[in-house]
């Protein structure tokens, strides 16, 4: 009993420390910044790696493994368990953006800045784009790619706010996803209503209250939940009503996520985490791309149409390395982005329909239950990303001849806990709609077949086409 007791406490003074020591943390944002730049800038002025490169003896390969082996695989990863910790402690563009919004103009937010669907369309373009490019094999698409993103960071800080960081809330291709993710947290900044108004009287500690900036915009006084929180630490102990506290992993999109529902967020994990994501992992392993690029091939061939065939295209339009013989013609560029769309638009679509039979069953149909719904496959879509950056791990360690028999029971595994979770989630969430076991029972039958056909996807790529 006793441990249990002390846990909220030695929570809430671990933010109460990241409170106290945000230079610290500022400091270490600067550390990032420098390990990124170096990353992201040397490599893609250095020679490509040979056939007798490797991760220890190659700073271009070592970048690649750091990048798309190590770094974004365990950043997905970290905001499942610690939140957006990254977010605020660790991430270079964040810092490079409030940075940046301290000296600029300060001008106020546009509306079309406050557009609800950039999440989803700024992850779509930047993926499909990364594919067309390379981004996970060559340091210039790096270079295009992230500094451009962390370019455009900056800008936009020069611009907007005062002290802020307005591309992270509003523009940033990964906000929306990471904002998902950090909904499965098991513990977030918690703040007490009660406490809050009392500080209207009492000041904060019999003090005047100090005003506190909070960089990702907000609004701390309504803050719930952990999806838009940075979790930087500044606002611990803020008018004596908002510490960090544990909570139940479930919670957030159980209890939250009738009033968070939107179709944005439905949207990106439908059509972008299971829809987009999955696209840009099968088309590197997929028959069906190779099928499809011949037939497409042969029919301009015997029709006389020869221009989509050529390989003139820039680098920074579509894939162009020939001393790697690794080039893009027109047709095999356009042939990446329809397969991708394609799947989008295939797999999001089915899982829509599903959904909605779930929903459906627990009553009148419903939008706000539909969309609460969705956010059951919030596991199911981390795990899938998390599954389809890992393969690049992997494919590096193969590279390097090292034993990967493990690699198969760690998929299963990670997609086995993905669904528990999943289906669990959502059969919480039916219980707010409905008390019937029946009706409960028939919309989790719906909900499983969406469990069945995003694991399809990851059959597909993991053992359907590599068998054969």
């Amino acid at each position: 009993m006793s441990t249990v007791m002390t846990r909220p406490g030695r929570l809430a003074a671990a933010g109460q420390w990241m409170q106290r020591h945000g230079g610290l943390i500022r400091g270490i944002q600067w550390v990032v910044v420098a390990v990124y730049a170096f990353l992201i800038l040397v490599p893609a002025v250095m020679p490509l790696p040979d056939d007798t490169a490797h991760l220890w003896t190659n700073l271009t390969l070592a970048a690649q493994f750091v990048f798309w082996g190590i770094w974004w695989p365990f950043v997905l990863l970290s905001m499942v368990m610690l939140g957006r910790v990254w977010c605020g402690v660790l991430c270079p563009e964040g810092a490079l953006a409030e940075f940046a919004s301290k000296y600029g103009r300060g001008w106020a937010i546009p509306r079309w800045m406050r557009w609800g669907g950039w999440p989803f369309v700024a992850f779509g373009i930047t993926t499909i784009y990364g594919q067309m490019v390379s981004v996970y094999q060559y340091p210039k698409a790096v270079l295009l790619v992230l500094g451009g993103s962390t370019f455009a960071a900056m800008i936009i800080g020069l611009l907007y706010g005062r002290e802020k960081r307005v591309w992270c809330k509003y523009l940033c291709p990964v906000n929306g996803v990471f904002s998902l993710l950090a909904r499965l947290a098991p513990f977030h900044y918690k703040v007490d209503e009660d406490a809050w108004r009392r500080s209207y009287k009492n000041g904060e500690h019999g003090h005047r209250v100090i005003p506190i900036n909070c960089a990702p915009l907000v609004p701390l006084r309504n803050m719930k939940g952990a999806s838009d929180c940075h979790m930087c630490g500044r606002c611990s102990g803020h008018r004596n009503a908002i510490a960090l506290t544990w909570r139940a992993p479930s919670s957030e999109v159980v209890q939250l996520g009738d009033k968070q529902a939107n179709p944005w967020d439905t949207a990106l994990i439908l059509y972008g985490l299971l829809g987009i994501a999955i696209g840009a992992f099968h088309w590197t392993v997929s028959r069906w791309f190779v099928d499809l690029k011949m037939f497409f091939a042969t029919w301009l061939v015997d029709h006389d149409i020869s221009w989509p065939l050529d390989t003139n295209a820039p680098w920074f339009l579509f894939t162009h390395y020939p001393e790697q013989n690794d080039v893009f013609s027109w047709l095999d560029g356009t042939m990446v982005i329809g397969y991708i769309l394609a799947t989008a638009l295939v797999y999001g679509t089915v899982l829509l329909v599903l959904l909605m039979g779930a929903s459906r069953m627990l009553g009148r149909f419903s939008f706000v239950r539909l969309h609460h719904l969705t956010q059951g496959l919030i596991p199911i879509a981390g795990a899938g990303v998390f599954l389809g950056l890992s393969a690049t791990t992997l494919s590096l360690l193969r590279a390097e001849h090292l034993s990967l028999w493990w690699a198969s029971d760690m998929r299963i595994a990670i997609l086995a806990i993905a669904n528990l979770w999943s289906a669990w989630l959502a059969w919480l969430v039916t219980r707010r709609y409905s008390e019937r076991f029946v009706q409960r029972g028939l919309a989790m039958v719906w909900f499983a077949a969406a469990l069945a056909v995003v694991d399809s996807a990851w059959w597909l790529m993991f053992w359907g086409w590599a068998s054969k």
